[in-house]
């Protein structure tokens, strides 16, 4: 049972009347325990997702892949824009997610833990290992066949499922843990989006790409303006997805940049100045302009970047990611297909990528990183947490089926691919809980068992915290 703050315990392995004070320590900010307990739940959703795109896909009649292949969309005399429900969903639901990673890595670099150069260096470096190692891995299966050109499959983190598996550890899992392991997958995003840009766009048409910059900068003219409204940038990110999208290159780009671009900068004095004096003169007399303006000064107070995270960033947990997997996730399991891919270097690369490219990448760069000084982890992670977190990583479910129908259009490398996908993300998410459970309260401490405060002992473990500190 936790001690209040204020009272005294006995410090652990010495006998005796010794005792220390239980020292309140700040615990994970707000809006990162609603980001992780919205992927938590989330992962739930995109887990039944999954189960249930296999099943249909391998249900007689082939109605999983006739839907999925229905032709929809707006026609307006000569002119349209028509996609299967496939397409619509990896197009354009999908900009939805990426543009709740923009969101997130841009807030996190403004006023998050990215702005702090000694608490990115571990989780940059490692995000890097875990980028750069899985690719050789994959490269050193599939060199020389049709199936290299898929190395970028192996490359990302799910961050939904690694916060969903995460969850299930409680105590066992130092929050701190989570969160070095949420600024690795956004950098990781940051890594996997520019993979897709740079490396799986085709057919790129100049003009559409010109007016997606011309769009761009707008945008960009908003930031700097101050422009505070969600709606203005909203209605030019929606263009700037038909430019993208017609230019050739991945359409999800765009609802990156849009996320990249809306300010998360911390509102100025004045703007709290107004909500008390508009909400004095809405108490004085309620009217609908006084409430009008109460409404506005309100929103103005709150930095368009978490306004709009709060709007889509559920959206994109509860739907958009679990149709996504409804969508990608069903391959038929005949006989002949799971033949095929036990003897596919395409599967095997990728499974083995996933699952020791992402592990050995990830610990070998930021345990470089924390034994050279570089950075560090403070709490209680230990060397255990690490590697156990650096197996989960290689859960690569979204975005590697997302690469996966980017790089192949022969259906038998997609299935070859996605069965390696899933059987790879499957076994690092077992593998990493093993190791938590086993390993994670036995090695070392990663960093000196100091806090952020100014260098007070760090609590043992079951010490009260106030979860609404910030």
């Amino acid at each position: 049972m936790s001690s209040p703050p204020g009272t005294t315990v006995p410090l652990p392995g010495r006998p005796g009347p010794a005792s220390r004070t239980i020292i309140p320590v700040p615990h994970l900010s707000p809006p990162v325990v609603r980001f992780l307990s919205t992927e938590s739940g989330g992962a739930v959703l995109l887990l039944v997702a999954t189960a249930a795109a296999l099943v249909w896909a391998n249900l007689p009649g082939g109605t999983y892949a006739a839907f999925w292949g229905t032709s929809a969309g707006v026609v307006l005399g000569g002119g349209g824009l028509v996609m299967d429900l496939g397409h619509w969903v990896d197009d354009a639901l999908m900009a939805v997610f990426f543009c709740t990673v923009g969101l997130e890595i841009s807030r996190e670099v403004t006023v998050g833990h990215l702005r702090s150069p000694r608490a990115v260096v571990v989780p940059a470096l490692g995000a890097l290992g875990g980028l750069v190692v899985p690719a050789l891995v994959f490269f050193a299966f599939t060199a020389g066949t049709p199936g290299a050109a898929g190395w970028g499959v192996p490359i990302s983190t799910d961050t939904a499922f690694l916060v969903g598996v995460l969850a299930l550890f409680g105590p066992r899992c130092p929050d701190q843990l989570r969160l070095f392991l949420l600024t690795l997958a956004i950098v990781d995003d940051i890594g996997a989006v520019l993979v897709m840009a740079v490396f799986y766009s085709h057919g790129v048409s100049v003009p559409a790409l010109l007016v997606a910059a011309g769009l761009f900068a707008v945008l960009v003219g908003l930031r700097l303006a101050g422009e505070w409204r969600l709606t203005p940038y909203v209605l030019v990110g929606l263009a700037l997805w038909g430019a993208v999208l017609a230019s050739g290159v991945h359409a999800t780009l765009a609802g990156v940049l849009v996320g990249l671009v809306v300010p998360a900068t911390a509102v100025e004095p004045e703007q709290r100045d107004r909500v008390r004096a508009f909400g004095r003169a809405l108490l004085e007399r309620a009217d609908p302009t006084r409430a009008r303006l109460a409404t506005s000064a309100v929103r103005a107070a709150v930095p368009a970047n978490d306004r709009l995270q709060d709007a889509l960033h559920p959206l994109s947990a509860y739907l958009v990611v679990p149709v996504f997997g409804l969508a990608n996730a069903g391959v038929a399991l005949s006989g002949d297909v799971l033949l095929t891919a036990a003897t596919s270097s395409l599967t095997w690369g990728v499974l083995v990528a996933l699952v020791v490219g992402k592990a050995l990448g990830i610990s070998l760069f930021a345990g470089l990183a924390l034994r050279g000084g570089l950075g560090d982890l403070p709490g209680r992670v230990r060397y255990g947490h690490l590697v156990g977190g650096a197996f989960m990583a290689g859960i690569g479910f979204t975005i590697a089926l997302f690469i996966t129908d980017l790089a192949f259009d022969d259906p038998a490398l997609q299935a070859e691919a996605k069965i390696g996908v899933l059987a790879g993300s499957l076994v690092a998410a077992v593998l990493g809980a093993v190791v938590l459970r086993v390993l994670g309260e036995r090695l070392p401490l990663c960093s000196p068992d100091l806090d952020d405060d100014g260098g007070l002992p760090a609590l043992p473990t079951g010490a009260w915290t106030d979860p609404t500190r910030t």
